[in-house]
C-alpha cells in the first residue's frame, strides 16, 4: 500500500509502548512511519484519559489536523487509546472528521479496520472498543517488536481491579490481565536483539502481575539471566501488591534498579479511605522500611493528588509530613480533576484557590528534595547507562541508577554502555559530569 502514518501520543509510558506496537502492526499492511505530520496518509492520535480536559485536547488536535490538511487530501484519522475507549461512538457522532475509533484492547483489529475502511466503507465511521486483552496480546506476540531504543518499554500487565474512586482505568483498560510469562520473555529477547540494554516493565498495576504460578518477582529473576540486559525497571506499582517475594528480589538482584515508583496519592488515612486506596500510611511506610533495610541504596518516587474532595487543611499537612519524612527522589503532583463515570467525579470540589496554594506548597517541597538529592551527588562517581547523543551531537545523555538524567562529554560509541561518570554540578532535574576513564586506578 506504501502510505505514511503519523502517530501523536499523549500520556503514559504504556501509551508510548502501544504506539510503537501499533506501528509494528500497520507496517505489515504497507505503512511507513513519518515524523512530518502534513505528509501523513494516516493521522493517528493515541489518547490519555488521566489528566484534566483529556477529551477536549483530542478535539483541539483534530481541529489542528483540519487546518494542516485544509488544502490537501484528507488523511485517514484514527483515535486510539483511553479517550477512544471512554467516548467511542460519541466521538464519531460529534466529529465526522474521525474515521476510526479504536480502544486499547482492540489494537489487533487495526489492520482489518483500516483495510475495510479504505476498500469498502470510506463513508462509514467505525469504532472498535471491546475489551479483549487476550486476543490482543496473542496477536501482538506474532508481530516482531522493532523498537531499537537503549531503554525500551515492555507491557506485561494491563487493566485494574482496584477501583480507586478518582480513576478511570478500570473503565478504559478493563480488568487486570497479565500476559503469559513466555510471551514477555520472548519479547524481552526481541528488544535485546534490537539493541536494548534496559527494559522497563509496564502495567497499570505492574506488581499485580500474576500469570499461573508466575509473579513479577519470577519475571525479574528470569530476565536477570539474559546476558545482554543491563538494567530492569518496572512501573507503576500499587502498595497493596508490594508483596514479600517482590521485596526479597532486591536482596540479590544485580540488574533491578534501586528506584521504586510507589504512588501513595495522599499522606492522610482519611483521604486514602475516601479514595478507596485500601492501604494506610502505616502500611505504606512499613513497605518502605522493609525495602530500605534490604538495600539502603533504594530511593522512592510517588504520585500525589492535591485538593481531593473532602481534603482538610490537616489532611494536606499530613501529606506534607509524609513528603518530609520519606524525601522522595522524584514525584508527580496534580490538583484533583474529576473524571466522568468515577465516584469522585460526582463529589463537591475544593475551592480552586486553596487547591492551587496547596499544590504550590507541595511542589516547592518536592523540588527542594530533588535539588538536595542531586546536590549530594556532586563530586560522586555514579553509573550511567548512555542512551543517546544530545541534539547538537556535542554531548551524550544517559540516566543514573535512580533514573536521574545525566549529561557529559562522550561519543557515539558510548551509546548502550554503562559508564562511570563523575558529577561536577547539578540542578533540580539534571546532573552534569565527566566520563571517568575505566583504566584510572584511583577511581577503581
Amino acid at each position: 500500500m506504501n502510505q505514511k502514518i503519523f502517530i501523536k501520543t499523549f500520556g503514559c509510558q504504556m501509551n508510548e509502548y502501544d504506539s510503537n506496537r501499533i506501528f509494528d502492526t500497520v507496517k505489515k499492511i504497507g505503512f511507513e512511519k513519518t515524523n512530518i505530520s502534513d505528509e501523513a496518509d494516516c493521522y493517528l492520535i493515541n489518547t490519555c484519559h488521566i489528566r484534566d480536559k483529556a477529551k477536549e485536547k483530542v478535539y483541539h488536535e483534530i481541529g489542528r489536523v483540519k487546518k494542516i490538511f485544509k488544502s490537501k487530501k484528507k488523511p485517514l484519522v484514527i483515535i486510539a487509546g483511553c479517550v477512544a475507549q471512554a467516548e467511542n461512538q460519541e466521538m464519531i457522532n460529534r466529529e465526522s472528521y474521525i474515521d476510526l475509533v479504536i480502544g486499547p484492547q482492540s489494537y489487533h483489529k487495526i489492520n482489518n479496520a483500516i483495510l475495510n475502511h479504505i476498500n469498502k466503507n470510506k463513508d462509514k465511521n467505525v469504532e472498535e472498543t471491546e475489551f479483549d486483552a487476550v486476543s490482543k496480546f496473542a496477536y501482538l506476540n506474532r508481530v516482531k517488536n522493532i523498537s531499537s531504543k537503549v531503554s525500551s518499554f515492555l507491557t506485561i500487565q494491563e487493566g485494574c481491579d482496584k477501583f480507586c474512586h478518582f480513576c478511570v482505568v478500570p473503565y478504559t483498560r478493563g480488568p487486570e490481565y497479565s500476559r503469559p510469562f513466555d510471551q514477555v520473555i520472548d519479547e524481552a529477547k526481541q528488544l535485546l536483539e534490537n539493541g536494548a540494554k534496559e527494559i522497563i516493565l509496564l502495567g497499570q498495576n505492574v506488581n499485580a502481575y500474576n500469570y499461573k504460578e508466575y509473579k513479577l518477582s519470577n519475571l525479574i529473576l528470569e530476565m536477570e539471566k539474559l546476558p545482554e540486559l543491563e538494567r530492569i525497571r518496572y512501573t507503576t506499582s500499587h502498595p497493596k501488591d508490594m508483596t514479600e517475594d517482590l521485596i526479597e528480589v532486591y536482596k540479590g538482584s544485580k540488574k533491578l534498579m534501586p528506584l521504586i515508583h510507589l504512588p501513595v496519592q495522599s499522606g492522610s488515612d482519611k483521604v486514602l479511605k475516601m479514595m478507596n486506596r485500601n492501604h494506610n500510611i502505616k502500611e505504606y511506610l512499613r513497605i518502605l522500611d522493609k525495602l530500605k533495610k534490604i538495600n539502603s541504596y533504594i530511593e522512592f518516587s510517588s504520585d500525589f493528588i492535591i485538593g481531593y474532595p473532602g481534603e482538610s487543611g490537616q489532611d494536606f499537612e499530613d501529606t506534607i509530613s509524609l513528603v518530609k519524612k520519606v524525601k522522595f527522589i522524584n514525584s508527580y503532583s496534580y490538583i484533583f480533576s474529576p473524571r466522568p463515570g468515577t465516584i469522585a467525579g460526582e463529589l463537591k470540589l475544593i475551592d480552586k484557590k486553596i487547591s492551587s496554594e496547596r499544590l504550590e506548597k507541595i511542589q516547592g517541597l518536592l523540588s527542594e528534595n530533588q535539588t538536595e538529592i542531586n546536590k549530594s551527588l556532586e563530586n560522586q562517581i555514579i553509573n550511567v547507562l548512555v542512551e543517546n547523543l544530545t541534539d547538537d551531537k556535542t554531548k551524550v545523555f544517559g540516566r543514573s541508577e535512580h533514573m536521574i538524567p545525566v549529561f557529559f562529554q562522550g561519543k557515539k560509541e558510548n551509546i548502550g554502555e554503562v559508564v562511570r561518570v563523575k558529577i561536577k554540578h547539578s540542578n533540580r532535574n539534571t546532573l552534569f559530569g565527566e566520563l571517568v576513564n575505566a583504566q584510572d586506578k584511583k577511581v577503581a
